[in-house]
């Protein structure tokens, strides 16, 4: 059996988009046209490739078309990049790369303008949490990812980073109404907390460790999904939370924030992983993402 090079690349682009209308607007072509080739390639594999919801998903199936359709536009790209096509003829390629919020915020942008500079595809970045970027990674939807699983995804390459260090933090007057009395059970289970979202237990982990055990702690929580806006609120004194070191530096050097408790942090492990497929665009990228890791916290030797 063969595939079609147009319907896969259909596939792709309504699972992209998220419906046919947009994906019929970025390959140029009418939303009939797109539909057709969508059911005339479920018709060839004899499987159901897309939901019709909205947005519009890849089945189990669909996905793995999709991450087929990706690395093919991927090396189509790269081939005639390599026979020497200029940039302005070739084919648009973007790379679906998921990218974990807080590496999004502080180191990974150096990563996007060194492959800027050599590279002629682009990047489609997918921010999640980082200890869920390598299940897109998985299911096809990104051909790389950073991400905290430290075994490789089947079918790529992983590449340590380095580590993302978090520190507790709170305002001075908030560390007084709260910790005056120390960083224990009872008063953890008291200070309001910040947490990102209900993938996030990053505060948790870190609270039963300065409680010293295991007993999950019943504190008030603020969710507010967006990093600078968590630093926004810890500086306003709402709660403590986990923050980048590289985020809060400059607060706690003016005083504005203040540790939890001092010489404490969490150091999270990060790791690239990405398709295994021999693609200069995929090396620029490697490349790119593991010298702008250099700013990530290195274990000494």
């Amino acid at each position: 059996m063969r595939l079609d090079h147009a319907q896969l690349r259909a596939l792709c682009a309504v699972v992209r988009e998220g419906s046919f209308e947009r994906a019929a607007a970025v390959l140029h072509v009418t939303p009939s046209a797109i539909s057709q080739r969508i059911k005339a390639l479920e018709d060839r594999v004899g499987r159901l490739l897309v939901q019709r919801t909205s947005p519009a998903r890849a089945t189990s199936e669909g996905q793995i078309l999709v991450r087929l359709a990706e690395q093919t536009a991927l090396l189509e790209h790269d081939a005639l990049s390599r026979i020497g096509i200029d940039a302005e003829h070739l084919p648009r390629s973007s790379i679906p790369v998921a990218v974990n919020h807080d590496s999004l915020e502080t180191w990974f942008p150096e990563a996007t303008v060194l492959f800027a500079r050599s590279a002629t595809a682009s990047l489609d970045l997918h921010v999640e949490d980082q200890d869920h970027t390598a299940e897109l990674l998985r299911r096809g939807e990104v051909l790389g990812a950073v991400t905290t699983l430290a075994e490789p995804v089947q079918g790529c390459q992983i590449h340590a980073l380095g580590s993302i260090r978090y520190v507790a933090t709170c305002t001075p007057e908030f560390h007084a109404r709260y910790f005056s009395k120390g960083v224990n059970a009872g008063s953890l289970a008291n200070a309001p907390v910040l947490v990102f979202n209900r993938k996030d237990d990053l505060q948790a982990r870190h609270a039963r460790r300065l409680a010293g055990n295991d007993t999950p702690l019943q504190p008030p929580v603020w969710w507010i999904p967006s990093t600078r806006a968590f630093v926004h609120a810890n500086l306003a004194g709402l709660g403590w939370t986990m923050n980048p070191l590289p985020l809060v530096r400059r607060h706690l050097e003016a005083g504005r924030l203040v540790y939890l408790r001092q010489r404490v942090y969490e150091d999270v492990p990060l790791y690239w992983q990405h398709w295994k497929g021999d693609v200069q665009g995929m090396e620029i990228l490697t490349r790119a993402v593991t010298s702008a890791s250099v700013a990530l916290v290195r274990k000494r030797r």
